[in-house]
C-alpha cells in the first residue's frame, strides 16, 4: 500500500511518499510563520499535486502534527508556534484535498510509532519496547507512550505531554502561562531566545551541556519513575548532538534517580533522524486503527 506521510512542525514541514513500505520521495521546507496555516496547506497541496503529475499514487495519508491533537475528534487542539491551527480539522482537509482516508496524531505519538516499530525503540524487528517512551526534543518538547504496541493517549488525548510538567517552579514563564516548564527550560525555541544561539552551537560547550542536562534529567526522571519504560528514545533536532549530549545526560540521570529505584535507564537517540514522525505516520495510516467516536453531547 502506498502512503502519503506528513510531518507538520513548528519550524519546518516534511512530506514523504512510501511505496510498499519504502520511502521513495521526500521534501522538507521551512515554515513561514507569518503565512501560518493557510500558507502551509497551500504549499503541501502544491507539492502533492506535483508528485501526482509525475505519476505518484497513494491510498492513505498519515499525519503527525507538532502540537496537541484531539485524536477522537481528529482535530488540532492548537499550535503554540504557528498561528491559525486551533480547532482545525486537518484530517478532513487532507481527505478532501487528496481523496483518500487520512488519520492524524500529534508528532510525539507519531514519532513513538516510527521509532517503536522501525527505529531505536524496537527490541526486535517490528516489536516495540513495552512500555516504550519517545520524547521529541526540538522546537518544543513532547512525549509519546506505547503500551503493547499501541499508543497510550489517555482519556482526552493528552497523555505524554511531558513538556509542560514543571521542573523549576521558580523558573521563567512558559508560553503556556506556567513557570519553569520542561519545555521552557530545555527546548530549542527557548535555548535560542535565552542564549542567542541555536542549541547545536550551545551544546559544543561542555560547561553549558553540563548545566543543560541537569534540567533535562529532571524531566526524564519523572518519566522513568512514573512509567518505568523498557526503553526511552529521544528524537528531534537537539538529539542530533549524539554522545556529546547523551553521555553527560546518562551520568546526570543516574545521579538524580531515586537511590532505591531499580528502574532501568535505557536512554537512546532516535535512529530515524528527521524521519521518525514520517515513519510513524506510515504506521498510523496502515495500522487499521480508527479514531474513536467522540462521546455524545450532554443534554
Amino acid at each position: 500500500m502506498n502512503v502519503l506521510a506528513l510531518d507538520i512542525g513548528g519550524t519546518k514541514f516534511t512530506l514523504a511518499l512510501f511505496e510498499e513500505g519504502r520511502m521513495s520521495r521526500r521534501v522538507s521546507r521551512a515554515t513561514d510563520r507569518e503565512g501560518g496555516r493557510v500558507w502551509m496547506l497551500e504549499a503541501i497541496a502544491a507539492q502533492v499535486a506535483a508528485w501526482r503529475a509525475e505519476g505518484a499514487r497513494f491510498a492513505r495519508c498519515g499525519i503527525g502534527f507538532g502540537g496537541p491533537v484531539l485524536f477522537g475528534r481528529q482535530r488540532v487542539a492548537l499550535s503554540t508556534h504557528v498561528g491559525g491551527w486551533s480547532d482545525f480539522d486537518l484530517s478532513a482537509w487532507a481527505e478532501r484535498e487528496f481523496g483518500v482516508p487520512a488519520l492524524m496524531d500529534n508528532d510525539a505519538n507519531a514519532g513513538a510509532l516510527g521509532e517503536g516499530f522501525h527505529g531505536a525503540g524496537a527490541v526486535s524487528p517490528g516489536r516495540p519496547a513495552d512500555p516504550f517512551f519517545y520524547m521529541t526534543l526540538s522546537t518544543g518538547i513532547g512525549g509519546g507512550i506505547l503500551a503493547s504496541g499501541r499508543v497510550l493517549r489517555g482519556a482526552d488525548s493528552y497523555a505524554g505531554e511531558v513538556g509542560h510538567t514543571v521542573i523549576r517552579p521558580d523558573g521563567p514563564e512558559c508560553l503556556c502561562g506556567a513557570r519553569g516548564c520542561f519545555e521552557r527550560m530545555c527546548s530549542g525555541l527557548w535555548l535560542e531566545r535565552d542564549y542567542g544561539r541555536p542549541a547545536r552551537e550551545l551544546l559544543r560547550d561542555p560547561a553549558f551541556t553540563a548545566r543543560y542536562v541537569a534540567g533535562l534529567a529532571a524531566g526524564l526522571k519523572t518519566v522513568l519513575m512514573l512509567l518505568n519504560p523498557e526503553r526511552l528514545v529521544i528524537g528531534g533536532g537537539i538529539s542530533k548532538a549524539g554522545e556529546t549530549l547523551f553521555g553527560p545526560l546518562r551520568q546526570e540521570l543516574a545521579h538524580q534517580m531515586t537511590a532505591w529505584s531499580r528502574a532501568r535507564q535505557d536512554i537512546r537517540p532516535a535512529s530515524l533522524g528527521d524521519d521518525s514522525v514520517l515513519w510513524g505516520a506510515l504506521v498510523l495510516a496502515t495500522s487499521g486503527e480508527a479514531a474513536p467516536a467522540p462521546p455524545p453531547a450532554e443534554v
